[in-house]
């Protein structure tokens, strides 16, 4: 690769890093070029290896390797990495969970902790599951306890008043057990819009509840306090309950606690309560993990996957991720420790839809479900080699005795009758051998995230999400109609002498080509938006990706405006059934009045999908109002709760 060739950086790619990445000085003036970010991050991540004894000269080629993966877009860090590496601030994680004891001292010394990670740029996750039930009594005072949804006002009022790494306000994830007595309360406290602005829910919802509700029983509520039952309710209630908020607006969501605690890798470390604010990284509390992404357009070659690319990305992913570990400033040193003995990653893909699209393969499919699995197989697989490496360079990780890892054939039988047809038995039970005996680095080495603004960066589409739109048609500034299509699918229709300005006008009228005539099955099958591929296929492609994937996948299932509750309901326990660790649902307009009403011509705009107008993202102090900016997807509105946002028209939700 030549490092002095030109970066292909997208208008509006340049425009976020303008906006939100590139140093400046104390007059807000940009003060390097993304060239100059790239080549700053890749330098600060580099000099991790003088910890190891490495020479100038092998810091140099490192860094370089680094910088070509990320300025060809084969590659990129999680947003602080981008923001911080080489800097005064250099905090590089991007998730964190902190722990909140029943105490009035824990709670506020995590509300104290939380601000500071925040201010260094990073989101929070939380169980208050192990919080006294409202109404408890309080012996110290005689009083009583107002309960987890109370204390959750005090963390949300908290975070609205912080600015995360001067440029955003921060993201939460609030997480409460089923068996909470509170539970009803929880699940209800989004119910309005404007409250918890702050805060993703979700339910922690357990293997015993969920067979209650198979068998239509009741089920226990245990007091946190002294693990005394308190009290049952209706497991159908309940997740009635659960769905008709998640139909409403989305919230709350859902973590399959038990699944989760299954796959920790260092179970006698602590047993996992929360996950970062999208849900896509487990943590025990103190953790934190870096994340970053692969882009996955970018990985074919002649119609087929560049495997040999694919694998070399990874192997540099994995390095540099382990790394960010190494040079990372912590903002506590809990959280320093627990990183440093666990050394957890989280490797993860983008520009999905991009890749699907480009072989012509539907992602409402069992063709794009089956080379979902093999491309995930694969990017384990090597991300462990690469960790195994590393463990043979710089030593295992601390608590690797008595980890998942710490015991023969841990691989093989993980995944021993799975193969996707990348990787067979054979190679994972040599990858075991080779970890008896070398020990492996990082404790996880994959996740899923939403990728957020740095799919904009990469001009990739999000995670592994399908498109919202294909065609977009808005006014510019003197009245003309301009129309922003998909590169790939106008590449497409040029090819096949299909494309016309008056078929762009007639697709972007709902950003589709389902219904439009004169479109082949094939095109309508190659090009499926996120609104044509069915929940059944979204579950299932989560599924696929979730089964390679050490943490979790973050993912939104899209629904349609008319979608029932039960619709929900089958996606709920389909996800179950399939394995997932959590599902997020979204039906479409479910929050079209909040936090702004849109006029009438606004919500007749057509489904779309086209890059950020970025302009929109302002700079200034918080002013306890929740921001707008422009949905990547679909152009809209974004309720953005700084760190992680939710699009009022398309459900597109994410994280940068």
């Amino acid at each position: 690769m030549n490092t002095l060739e030109s970066l292909t950086l997208s208008e509006n790619a340049i425009k976020v890093l303008e906006k939100r990445y590139l140093k400046r000085d104390k007059n807000g003036n940009c003060v390097e070029t993304p060239a100059d970010m790239f080549r700053r991050v890749a330098d600060a991540i580099a000099a991790g290896d003088l910890k190891y004894g490495a020479s100038a000269d092998d810091i140099k080629k490192l860094s370089d390797r680094f910088y070509d993966a990320i300025t060809h877009r084969y590659f990129m860090p999680n947003s602080p990495t981008l923001m911080n590496a080489g800097r005064e601030l250099g905090q590089l994680a991007a998730c964190f969970v902190l722990p909140v004891e029943d105490s009035l001292e824990s709670i506020f010394e995590t509300i104290k902790n939380t601000a500071l990670i925040h201010k260094s740029g990073g989101g929070t996750g939380f169980s208050f599951s192990r919080l006294r039930p409202k109404n408890s009594v309080v012996r110290s005072t005689m009083g009583v306890s107002s309960g987890p949804v109370s204390f959750m006002e005090v963390f949300n009022a908290a975070t609205e008043a912080v600015k995360q790494g001067g440029t955003r306000r921060g993201a939460n994830m609030g997480i409460l057990r089923v068996d909470h007595p509170d539970i009803l309360e929880f699940i209800e406290c989004k119910s309005d819009n404007n409250k918890l602005n702050n805060f993703n829910i979700s339910i922690a919802v357990t293997d015993k509840f969920m067979e209650a509700y198979k068998n239509g029983t009741d089920y226990d509520l245990v007091n946190p306090q002294n693990n005394q039952v308190v009290g049952r309710l209706s497991a159908k209630k309940v997740f009635d309950m659960i769905v008709d908020g998640a139909w409403r607006n989305g919230e709350p969501g859902i973590v399959f606690i038990d699944k989760m605690n299954a796959d920790n890798p260092t179970p006698l470390i602590g047993e996992i309560e929360s996950t970062n604010p999208c849900g896509e990284v487990p943590l025990l509390p103190y953790e934190a993990c870096n994340l970053g992404s692969i882009n996955l357009g970018l990985m074919v070659k002649d119609g087929k996957v560049d495997w040999d690319l694919l694998a070399a990305t990874t192997r540099t992913a994995i390095r540099f991720l382990d790394n960010v570990i190494t040079v990372n400033n912590y903002p506590l040193p809990q959280i320093s420790e627990m990183v440093q003995n666990n050394r957890k990653i989280g490797l993860g893909v983008m520009g999905w839809a991009d890749m699907l699209m480009k072989m012509g393969i539907s992602y409402n499919s069992t063709e794009g479900t089956k080379l979902a699995a093999q491309i995930m197989e694969f990017i384990d697989y090597k991300s462990k080699c690469e960790s195994i490496e590393l463990s043979k360079e710089r030593g295992r990780f601390n608590n690797f005795p008595g980890s998942v890892y710490d015991g023969k054939n841990f691989l093989y039988n993980k995944y021993k009758g799975k193969s996707a047809g990348i990787i067979s038995d054979e190679q994972w039970k040599e990858l075991d051998e080779q970890i008896e005996k070398y020990g492996i680095r990082n404790a996880t080495t994959t996740c899923i995230a939403p990728t957020g603004t740095i799919s904009m960066i990469a001009s990739a589409s999000g995670g592994v999400e399908p498109l919202f739109g294909l065609v977009f048609s808005r006014l510019i500034m003197d009245g003309t109609e301009m129309l922003e299509v998909n590169p790939i699918f106008k590449d497409y229709m040029i090819q096949h002498g299909l494309y016309s300005e008056d078929l762009m006008k007639k697709i972007a009228k709902d950003g589709s080509v389902a219904h439009v005539d004169g479109i082949s099955d094939k095109i309508k099958h190659i090009f499926a938006t996120a609104h044509d591929v069915s929940p059944y296929w979204h579950v299932k492609m989560q599924a696929a990706f979730q089964l390679h994937t050490d943490n979790a996948v973050s993912k939104t299932v899209n629904f349609e405006e008319n979608a029932t509750r039960e619709d929900i309901q089958e996606a709920y326990i389909l996800a179950y059934e399939n394995n997932l660790k959590g599902i997020t649902v979204y039906r479409n307009n479910s929050r079209q009045f909040q936090p702004m009403n849109l006029d009438a011509k606004k919500k007749e705009e057509p489904k779309v999908e086209v890059q950020p107008v970025v302009e929109e993202v302002k700079d200034e102090e918080p002013t306890g109002e929740i921001k707008t900016v422009k949905c990547p997807e679909c152009g809209n509105e974004i309720q953005m709760a700084e760190g992680c946002f939710i699009c009022l028209k398309c459900g597109y939700s994410g994280c940068s």
